[in-house]
């Protein structure tokens, strides 16, 4: 796994890495899981995107404290 921020992030590419690791089980069923990939919503996607609405679960952002804590700690 690469986070690559072409140079705009104000934290080290390889710290991030670590950070997202650290934070989602990037294993296949996992993220099947944690998306609800196997309750297919394709009706309310096709209709209107994919992106910008909250009742899709890859718009959450409730990770994202568990995410500055895991750079925080990184960090020291």
């Amino acid at each position: 796994m690469l986070v690559d921020t072409q140079g705009t992030g104000t934290v080290d590419d390889a710290l991030i890495t670590r950070a997202v690791q650290e934070v989602f089980d990037l294993r296949p069923e996992a993220i099947i899981r944690m998306l609800g990939l196997r309750s297919p919503i394709y009706r309310k996607t096709a209709a209107f995107g994919h992106f910008g609405d909250p009742s899709f679960p890859w718009e959450k952002e409730d990770k994202a404290a568990s995410l500055k804590d895991a750079l925080r700690k990184l960090k020291m």
